[in-house]
């Protein structure tokens, strides 16, 4: 029986001036947020971009995460694509490699579809993978995909895979409904992505996080995700954060902390923060973590 799951980075994605990955900052980064508690990074979930990765790049980059030492139990891996075939073969690379767990989000492309539709998608991904299938966690983010996994459509599809469907990672930022499911699936694991709500839903039983603020702030995030703790100083932070597209406000910190521009830009269609966007939130972060006061 696997440990109970608590904090995962939502490792970001760092690039050089080529637009091809930097797997060195990377590895140095996830090494970081490992030894200052996380229990796994994820790799090319939302805040890593990982609708911008491609299926050879991701294997390079697990590859060389495992090769420097990073073991498969300390990584989950995003899968956030439209054709299940993708989908089957993103998870089944990752799974054979001995990753923890896969993210596996809903089809987007479509719009307004049927939960029974979803259902099958869902069916087909795992009809795919076969003996493969197992450790699946489901990513539920309508914000992005706008595709809402209601709490019937998780209890029918872990009815269905009893054996496949371990969890949800609840980033709908609905605590209404983070707590509904919370009250209905006690057997799996669930996940809060939005830290406002983490601390009271590991009390509730929540497992932990994927969390895009542990990138910057692992120890506080941590403390929320394993014990319950509250911070209102992150629940500010994530405030300010979403002031701005997030996943380059997440990756402006970063290369902040780390001095290290490859951190800065993200790949087309998202752009960097403007200079002045960039300064404000620099300040916003420096007043609630490293000021005297904090």
């Amino acid at each position: 029986m696997k440990s109970r799951f608590g904090l995962s980075v939502a490792l970001a994605t760092p690039v050089d001036e080529n637009d091809a990955i930097a797997i060195d900052a990377m590895i140095k980064h996830a090494r970081h947020c490992l030894d200052a508690g996380c229990a796994s990074v994820t790799l090319f979930g939302t805040t890593g971009e990982g609708c911008s990765v491609g299926t050879a790049e991701r294997e390079k980059v697990l590859d060389a995460l495992l090769e420097a030492g990073i073991s498969g139990q300390q990584i989950v891996m995003g899968v956030l694509v439209d054709a299940a075939e993708d989908a089957a073969c993103q998870a089944r690379s990752a799974l054979e490699k001995g990753v923890r767990n896969i993210l596996l989000a809903p089809p987007s492309y479509f719009k307004n579809v049927s939960d029974n539709g979803v259902f099958n998608w869902f069916s087909s991904v795992f009809k795919m993978l076969s003996g493969s299938a197992c450790d699946i966690i489901l990513y539920n983010l309508p914000s992005m995909t706008m595709v809402p996994l209601s709490l019937e459509f998780v209890g029918r599809l872990r009815t269905a895979f009893p054996e496949i469907v371990v969890g949800v990672k609840d980033s709908s930022g609905d605590w209404s409904y983070t707590e509904r499911l919370l009250a209905a699936h006690r057997d799996l694991i669930i996940l809060v992505g939005d830290e406002r709500h983490l601390a009271k839903a590991v009390r509730l039983g929540g497992q932990g996080a994927i969390s895009g603020m542990a990138n910057f702030l692992p120890a506080e995030v941590r403390a929320m995700a394993v014990e319950g703790r509250d911070d209102e100083r992150a629940e500010r932070l994530v405030e300010e954060l979403l002031k701005y597209p997030v996943i380059p406000a997440v990756k402006a910190l970063v290369a902040r902390l780390t001095g290290d521009g490859r951190w800065l830009v993200p790949r087309a269609p998202l752009v960097a923060l403007e200079p002045k966007e960039r300064s404000a939130l620099e300040s916003a972060y420096d007043a609630l973590f490293l000021s005297k006061d904090a």
